[in-house]
């Protein structure tokens, strides 16, 4: 994706290698309100799990959303009795909120989260954070509609999700087939650029990060899932639908406007160094020709029928200007939006301007053809006019993309001495223990990325440790100052020999 402002800011993705450093490499975030009698069994089934079977080490952090029973407290027991285990409270609900401000302040490089409940078979957990790790991927969710999925639910559930999922892929174009499942997980170098550009705080907050992220060309991985529905869930399902089609709405305007700079997500063209390598070829030729094409055709019904309409109570030559006219300033904003991928509303009025040369162009070249046609015939008919019209427009279409790709819309992106930017927020992290914030406001990325050197491998496994719970209170949305690191480093495999039987569940 291409735009005016920005080449890309993110690195191309590469694997975490094992190494003995005492950053975690997977943060598992739960989001919990008044979950005191589920909160402590589903904590300890996850750690051992996670303790028996993920080759690297991990950190379990319980998101408290300013619940008004005893789930603060079994979340500083549960920190204060295993090592892995940390806890964090919020003192405002909010889903999404809680997930932005812990995973915005975390050290590991892998983020994941999953609902308090376990529907989800851990099985699948390893297989949804493989990829991030690997490099292969950005995000990765767990599935349920997929179909090696086994799911247990009622009848009224998979109603609302699957009619969901097609509203998603109706309105904005969702290609992903499970926005809703509580089982997802994203590199933290993705989610440091993605997290300040999703607005939702509650339950919507899942499918906004996941539409943001496709439609900025970002690579999303689904995990069948093996999932038995909670019938003791307390999510309201009304009140939950009714903002989600509001932020469906609010999504789709920002999407159709440009106003989201997603060019901030973007990837370099080819993570394989074969791609990297490849010379004077133009990048995205095929699809721009497409989508020229498509717009090209639209644009000239519309122009044929507006001709038709002016020439009721014009001549031909008035007619044929004023129609080209419209149609071009239409062709202009449609091509600059579809078929070259510019957004936003920086250079909008340069372009229309050069567009509106092109516009000349193309109507000389028509205008050429029917004086030409006048001069052959004194009384051409009507067909005729437009049958010399459709041919001289071809003309002039093939000359117009032509000069649109060359000067109108020129691909900058691998422009001599152009430097990647970033304008984003991020949040300190001590690499060694790391804590939810305790207040400030995020700054702005400024620095390039740099490894921190290699990551660990799951230490050898350890009695629970008798130390005091680590529990840090803040107001929601806020986080540490400071700068992030990157997580990408070179790949190392992963020492067999650490990997445990699967779960016997």
């Amino acid at each position: 994706m291409r735009t005016d402002s920005s080449p890309g800011t993110l690195p191309a993705r590469e694997h975490l290698p094992a190494g003995n450093a005492g950053t975690p490499v997977l943060d598992v975030v739960i989001p919990v309100y008044n979950e005191e009698k589920d909160l402590g069994p589903c904590v300890v089934r996850l750690h051992d799990h996670l303790k028996r079977t993920f080759p690297y080490a991990f950190r379990i952090t319980v998101a408290d959303n300013a619940s008004t029973d005893t789930t603060p407290q079994v979340a500083q027991r549960l920190a204060a009795d295993l090592a892995e285990v940390t806890s964090c409270r919020l003192e405002q609900k909010g889903r999404g909120r809680a997930l932005r401000t812990v995973w915005s302040a975390s050290d590991a490089p892998i983020l994941a989260y999953m609902d308090v409940d376990l529907s989800t078979d851990l099985n699948a957990l390893l297989p949804l954070v493989a990829p991030l790790i690997s490099g292969h991927s950005d995000l990765a969710i767990g599935s349920r509609l997929a179909r090696s999925s086994r799911v247990v639910r009622g009848a009224k559930r998979e109603f609302i999700s699957r009619t969901y999922n097609l509203i998603l892929r109706g309105s904005l174009q969702a290609r992903f087939s499970d926005a809703q499942c509580g089982f997802k997980a994203i590199r933290r170098d993705v989610a440091q650029v993605l997290l300040p550009l999703v607005e939702d705080t509650g339950w919507f907050f899942d499918t906004e990060m996941l539409v943001l992220a496709e439609r900025a060309g970002l690579r999303i991985h689904e995990v069948p899932v093996d999932w038995v529905d909670d019938p003791d869930s307390t999510v309201h399902i009304v009140k939950t639908a009714t903002d989600d089609l509001k932020g469906v709405w609010r999504v789709g305007k920002a999407l159709t406007t440009g106003a989201l700079p997603l060019d901030r997500l973007t990837r370099p063209f080819g993570d394989d160094p074969r791609d990297r390598d490849v010379q004077d070829v133009p990048k995205g030729l095929a699809r721009q020709l497409v989508g020229f094409c498509v717009v090209g055709g639209l644009s000239t019904l519309f122009y044929l029928v507006l001709y038709s309409a002016f020439r009721s109570f014009s001549g031909s030559q008035v007619a044929n200007a004023l129609a080209l006219l419209v149609s071009a300033v239409a062709n202009t904003a449609a091509n600059r939006r579809l078929t070259f991928g510019v957004r936003g509303r920086g250079g909008a009025v340069r372009h229309q301007a050069q567009g509106l040369v092109v516009f000349g162009i193309g109507l000389a070249l028509t205008s050429g053809s029917l004086a030409a046609l006048n001069a052959a015939s004194s009384d051409p008919s009507h067909s005729t006019e437009l049958a010399v019209l459709i041919a001289a427009n071809l003309a002039a279409t093939v000359l117009r993309f032509l000069l649109f790709r060359a000067w109108v819309f020129p691909d900058r992106d691998g422009a001599p001495g152009a430097e990647p930017t970033m304008s984003t927020t991020g949040a300190t992290h001590n690499p060694s223990s790391p804590t939810c914030p305790s207040g400030g406001e995020l700054q702005p990325y400024r620095q390039p990325y740099q490894p921190p050197g290699p990551l660990p491998q799951r230490p050898t496994h350890q009695p629970y440790a008798q130390s005091g719970a680590t529990t840090t209170r803040f107001r929601a949305g806020e986080a540490a100052d400071g700068t992030w690191r990157d997580a990408t480093m070179q790949l190392q495999p992963v020492r067999p020999h650490d990997t445990d039987p699967g779960d016997p569940r």
